[in-house]
């Protein structure tokens, strides 16, 4: 089957964080290929779609912050001085970023990220089973899983309650323990 990638952010890059629902919009509803979204988009998603996508960004925000990537532009331009807030508001998804927030299915044949981040156990467990593009997927507990030859990750969804910054951390851990 194939998988049309459709999204927020770069076409290539570092990694690609998957979730289940785009923001409803009807601007996005037939969103058929990756799009950067435009400065000042962000706060326009969460104005109009609510205080989940506001969580998301921030996460997202936060974890970009913290991975501290070699191959990643925050870990390079921002030697310290850059926040998190600042990355979110000013380069997060957009064109020259060097990730993604997509709403499809992993596609794995493509080749376009370095690492598959999917966000959220009851929406990976079903695109394991329906899509089953992974067979070296290890659970390392009820929240965390890694298919370490494609560089897969599943992890609890971008929200502070399910991805604290503890669990950030340990997502981070994931990537760097594993980057070749």
């Amino acid at each position: 089957m194939k998988i049309l990638t459709h999204g927020f952010g770069a076409a290539k890059g570092v990694l690609a964080v998957y979730v289940e629902r785009r923001p409803n919009l009807e601007k996005y509803i037939n969103l058929q290929d990756v799009i950067p979204l435009q400065q000042g988009e962000i706060d326009y998603i969460n104005q109009e779609c609510g205080n989940g996508w506001r969580k998301l960004f921030n996460v997202y925000g936060k974890f970009i912050a913290q991975l501290q990537h070699p191959d990643h532009h925050f870990t390079n331009q921002s030697k310290g001085t850059g926040t998190w807030q600042h990355y979110r508001d000013n380069a997060l998804l957009q064109s020259h970023s060097q990730e993604a927030l997509l709403f499809s299915p992993p596609n794995l044949e493509r080749n376009s990220y370095q690492w598959h981040i999917i966000a959220g156990r009851t929406y990976a467990k079903r695109l394991l089973r329906d899509h089953d593009f992974t067979h070296s997927m290890v659970w390392i507990d009820e929240e965390f899983a890694i298919d370490r030859i494609n560089k897969v990750i599943v992890c609890p969804y971008f929200d502070y309650r399910q991805l604290s910054n503890i669990k950030i951390t340990k997502l981070v851990e994931l990537i760097q323990d594993h980057s070749s």
